[in-house]
């Protein structure tokens, strides 16, 4: 219940500006003022992102003793710079974005051993690094399961943005799932080679609906806006990600697999806040209820408003109840979904077809 209204509070605001400098106006908080700063590509792409920098934007409402900066940048040697320039000011907390950012905040962090770094979709080796990781082959397991259960012509698109380990564990829990459901629905995949270019995304996405795919699991970025509106374009059907996009093009997109960035951002924050804020690595699943379906969070998707009545039925009475109880299978070990990157050990993984039996 408490984390459904965090994420109530951080869904309201619907826009999060830049903020330099920018003393928090909450209540929270107490003792001396801390400077966290968000280091960080650009924002706007409507899912990973700014899902980060929600979580910036939540430690604002909530601690008046917490000052942050947020720093955007698309050149990746320009957040080196400014990440080093803010352990340099002496900034209690810095936090990073995306798995190529590991080697060079590690680095950062064992020559600023005052200053605590975090990362998102990382690990780091420094005692004052914490990295900030997901089960997203969890997620997308629970969306798997929803296109499985609703595709029309038996077949389902997964389009991600750049052919790597962390993409490929999206590819594969989505995999999972649909062959859970039905394990003769066949999966196209595709790699638009960037997160950034909504153009390919949309070429993709429009090829595997030519091919008779009719729902794409977009984990893209920004290149998954084009996904999204290749959806509208040809009358089909779209998954959204790390953000709920359903939005986006509404009656479309049928869900998104949220992964709580956000929430493992003002988490760090908080444990900063509360002096609990350690090194080593948080994981964030199923279990933590920082992924998946957004129907799993109560999330107003638009879709059963909408979409078509038949899909939004089935979506409220069939598939909503089915992949409750396969979390639940999951959360409690029952069954677990393979990790691509086999960092979590699964001895009891989903039996294609086990959703019916």
């Amino acid at each position: 219940m408490v984390r459904r209204v965090l994420y109530a509070l951080l869904t309201a605001v619907l826009m999060v500006p830049l903020l330099v400098g920018c003393g928090a106006t909450g209540d929270g908080g107490s003792g001396d003022n801390l400077r966290v700063a968000l280091v960080i590509g650009l924002l706007g792409d409507r899912s990973f992102l700014d899902s980060a920098a929600r979580g910036i934007d939540m430690a604002n409402e909530a601690y008046d003793n917490v000052e942050t900066k947020i720093i955007e940048n698309a050149d990746v040697g320009e957040q080196q710079l400014a990440a080093r320039a803010m352990a340099e000011e002496g900034y209690d907390l810095v936090i990073t974005v995306g798995f190529g950012s590991a080697d060079w905040t590690n680095e950062i962090a064992l020559e600023y051993p005052d200053t605590h770094f975090a990362i998102v979709d990382a690990v780091l080796d420094a005692p004052n690094g914490t990295g900030l990781t997901f089960r997203e082959d969890e997620g997308s397991f629970t969306v798997g399961m929803a296109a499985a259960m609703l595709t029309k012509t038996g077949k389902v698109g997964y389009i991600g943005g750049m052919d790597v380990p962390l993409l490929r564990r999206f590819e594969l829990g989505y995999i999972q799932g649909v062959k859970y459901v039905d394990p003769s629905i066949e999966v196209v995949s595709g790699w638009v080679g960037d997160f950034g270019d909504p153009t390919k995304g949309k070429e993709l996405a429009l090829t595997q609906y030519e091919e008779g795919v009719d729902i794409i699991f977009a984990a893209a970025g920004k290149s998954g806006e084009g996904v999204l509106a290749a959806s509208a374009e040809k009358g089909l059907y779209s998954i959204g990600v790390d953000s709920d996009q359903c939005y986006i093009e509404p009656g479309n997109v049928i869900a998104s697999m949220m992964k709580m960035v956000d929430l493992a951002v003002f988490g760090a924050i908080t444990d900063l806040v509360e002096g609990d804020l350690e090194g080593g690595t948080k994981v964030f699943g199923l279990q933590e209820e920082a992924v998946g379906m957004c129907h799993l969070y109560d999330i107003d998707t638009q879709f059963q408003d909408n979409g078509p009545a038949d899909m939004a039925a089935t979506l409220n009475d069939e598939v909503i109840p089915a992949v409750e109880a396969a979390v639940e299978k999951i959360k409690s070990g029952e069954m677990c979904v393979t990790d691509h990157m086999e960092l979590f050990p699964c001895d009891n993984p989903p039996a294609p077809g086990g959703m019916s039996q």
